[in-house]
């Protein structure tokens, strides 16, 4: 096994961790052809072999489960996420190496590799879900092999993951329509542990498939509570809706710049009360301030000084939920932070995008809605036929 992989000293330090890199599936699948090109071409076995990742780092990677034939070879390298919630990690992704007559490389997708069912996304629909630059890393490593050996013809390399199919269940991949396995990623060929620019990549991607499948009008949620919420208690299509996590901000405008029409936010309280004081990501790391824009919404309702007080005291927003309670003020308080919200996000984004709001408590259920949610809904509804036609 190799025992240094080229990330020893590539790490970021978060929330006074260090957390370390890893490397993507793009790379495994690239070093895998790699290593089985040049040992079907070389006749020998290798244990170990580099990559060099767009991102400029030399990797070292340990070669697994090596067998071969008289005119293939296949073998594999572990995936390894670093410090990453990666659902991948761990695995084993393989390529087999073929011989083939004509000139070039030839890349297929095996069995654990997702299937592109949808437009929208990086492949055309019914092609493999190997992104363009693992292909593209694929084909430069195996075309450089073939050179140093003098080989003129040309080469099939299929990649496939054995547990793949059971590890898509844990990805985005169902939402994405990328059915029967993972897809083989990675611009950068590295993996930055708890990268927000792969969280907002992956936002970008599944509103661009919805949107191209006919999703104009989408449905926003936060995260879990939103979506949970919106299955039991609203009668919408969920099959147009996605998860914007806390980047509300970013989420507005991958929606402008797609051409989305329309979008409706559904949200705990205890996310969008930051928006009514136009905290566009809600993070807690980012900004914390509920009790005080809930005090703020109540003093603009007409609440009373002990009101006030009793909301800035509280710890969480469901507790500021019961004061406004308490003190009969929670509609009035509700309308005020429906309207910041509004005005919030329309400013965030002044254009034609149709913007709609429900706020809800997970004890008390709605709390406000804005005047044109039926009329969205009805919208967002009325794209089912032609979203399952697709």
């Amino acid at each position: 096994m190799v025992s240094k992989t080229g990330l020893e000293n590539c790490f970021i330090i978060k929330d006074k961790k260090k957390l370390r890199y890893g490397y993507t599936t793009g790379s495994c699948a690239a070093a895998a052809a790699k290593a089985a090109a040049w040992m079907l071409l070389n006749n020998e076995s290798l244990d170990e072999v580099s990559l060099m990742t767009p991102k400029g780092i030399l990797l070292h990677l340990a070669i697994e489960d090596l067998s071969r034939r008289r005119d293939e070879v296949r073998c594999a390298v572990r995936k390894d996420g670093g410090d990453d919630p990666d659902a991948t990690h761990g695995i084993l992704i393989y390529a087999c190496v073929k011989k083939r007559r004509h000139p070039g490389v030839v890349i297929k997708g095996g069995t654990g590799v997702g299937r592109i069912t949808r437009p929208g996304l990086s492949q055309p629909v019914g092609e493999a879900a190997i992104n363009r630059v693992p292909r593209e890393m694929i084909t430069r490593e195996v075309t450089q092999v073939c050179k140093e050996a003098g080989y003129h013809q040309g080469m099939e390399v299929e990649i496939f993951v054995p547990e793949g199919e059971r590890v898509a269940q844990k990805t985005f991949n169902p939402r994405l329509g990328i059915k029967g396995g993972i897809s083989i990623l990675g611009t950068s060929g590295i993996v930055v542990p708890m990268s927000e620019a792969a969280l907002l990549e992956s936002i970008r991607i599944e509103m661009k498939m919805l949107a191209e499948n006919g999703g104009q009008y989408l449905v926003l949620t936060p995260g879990n509570y939103g979506e949970a919420f919106s299955r039991e208690k609203l009668d919408v299509d969920m099959d147009c809706s996605m998860k914007c996590s806390n980047y509300v901000g970013e989420t507005l405008q991958m929606a402008e710049n797609l051409g989305i029409r329309g979008l409706l936010f559904i949200a705990h309280i205890g996310k969008f009360i930051k928006v009514s004081g136009g905290i566009m990501n809600t993070h807690s790391h980012q900004a914390d301030c509920r009790a005080e824009l809930l005090a703020a919404a109540a003093a603009r309702a007409g609440a009373d000084l002990d009101c006030i007080r009793s909301l800035l005291d509280t710890i969480t927003t469901e507790e500021g939920i019961d004061v406004l309670i308490r003190h009969q003020i929670l509609k009035p308080a509700m309308d005020i932070v429906l309207e910041r919200v509004l005005y919030y996000l329309h400013h965030q984004i002044p254009t034609d995008l149709e913007l709609g709001v429900i706020l809800f408590s997970s004890v008390h259920g709605e709390l406000a809605r804005s005047d044109n949610v039926d009329n969205m809904i009805k919208k967002i509804n009325s794209q089912k036929g032609e979203y399952y036609d697709r």
